[in-house]
């Protein structure tokens, strides 16, 4: 009921009235009034006025499971979604769901991550009430080979919801990272466990900088956030929800056959290509110009002698940005 009440209060966006409340929700007066008390104590500023009832004034900035899955209609991703509040690592909680049956498409958020982490080990600062941190769980009845272009698929989905609902200038930084004006604003990190031949399932973390305003001394260089790019607070359930739409768009067409338009796309935001960039494969340095991404996900290098040598994984330092 506390759901109905709070939809029923925003579409209104005025004073509703008890009476009204109760009547549409074929409940007591008090009934209404106890989901009303409810909804302070958990943070929602509720006014009311004799004769004309309750109005909703503010939202606590806290991830709502209830909010973000509104009228989702997700069919790949996003199929369950829980919100926790704390969790050593939302990737960690996702491969124990996973060990214990959990289906594809689920995902774990949480508000604080007391073990965050990035690729190669490194800490993801995960400070509540600030940024967006959750991992999906996918079945994908898939090859090993073929899982690196999930995490592709992914950050071009982020990229997306970035760029449509934050109004940013977010590029991709291949293969995992999206920036903004070179600086990082979401990692993705994926994990999988498999067969010889077939992967069992993937899970897919991603951090998401959204309201914080400052980051650590060590990191402050390379990172910012939507806040900071834009000087204005998100709702962080609403952009959320948006990310979970895109995530579910491009991971559904991932499994089917993605169009050639969003290939082409995905090349455009890609901020590596045409940059000078050293990687690493099988120990060896490697280092020229990203001249292409290929249908597998691999970064295409031109090397100074002109041959192209492709990479599919592993750290990619790239000129002019972190």
């Amino acid at each position: 009921m506390k759901e109905q009440v709070l939809k029923m209060l925003e579409a209104d966006g005025g004073y509703v009235s008890g009476e009204y409340l109760s009547r549409m929700l074929g409940v007591s007066r008090t009934a209404v009034w106890k989901v009303i008390k409810r909804l302070r104590e958990e943070g929602y500023i509720i006014d009311s006025v004799t004769n004309k009832g309750y109005c909703l004034k503010g939202k606590p900035d806290f991830l709502d499971e209830n909010i973000i899955g509104r009228d989702i209609n997700t069919a790949v991703i996003g199929t369950k979604i829980e919100v926790l509040k704390t969790v050593d690592s939302t990737n960690e909680e996702i491969k124990r769901r996973a060990s214990n049956g959990a289906k594809s498409g689920l995902i774990i958020a949480a508000e604080c991550q007391t073990g965050g982490k990035g690729r190669f080990g490194r800490k993801w600062e995960s400070e509540s009430g600030e940024g967006i941190y959750f991992t999906f769980l996918l079945r994908p009845g898939l090859p090993p080979a073929d899982i690196a272009s999930i995490t592709l698929a992914a950050g071009y989905a982020v990229c997306e919801a970035l760029r449509e609902y934050s109004g940013v200038e977010a590029k991709i930084k291949w293969p995992n990272d999206i920036v903004i004006n070179n600086k990082k604003v979401c990692g993705i990190l994926t994990e999988m466990a498999a067969q010889m031949d077939m992967v069992d399932y993937v899970a897919v973390g991603i951090g998401i900088n959204v309201n914080n305003k400052s980051f650590s001394e060590d990191i402050k260089w390379k990172s910012t956030s939507v806040f900071i790019e834009t000087g204005k607070l998100t709702e962080r359930n609403l952009l959320f929800r948006e990310v979970i739409k895109k995530l579910d768009l491009i991971i559904s067409e991932f499994l089917t056959g993605i169009p050639e338009e969003r290939k082409t796309h995905f090349k455009e935001l890609c901020i590596t290509l045409g940059r000078s960039v050293t990687a690493m494969r099988g120990g060896t340095e490697i280092k020229g110009t990203a001249v292409d991404v290929s249908s597998g996900g691999d970064l295409i290098i031109r090397q100074s002698s002109g041959e192209l040598v492709s990479v599919n994984s592993g750290e990619v330092v790239v000129q002019g940005i972190y």
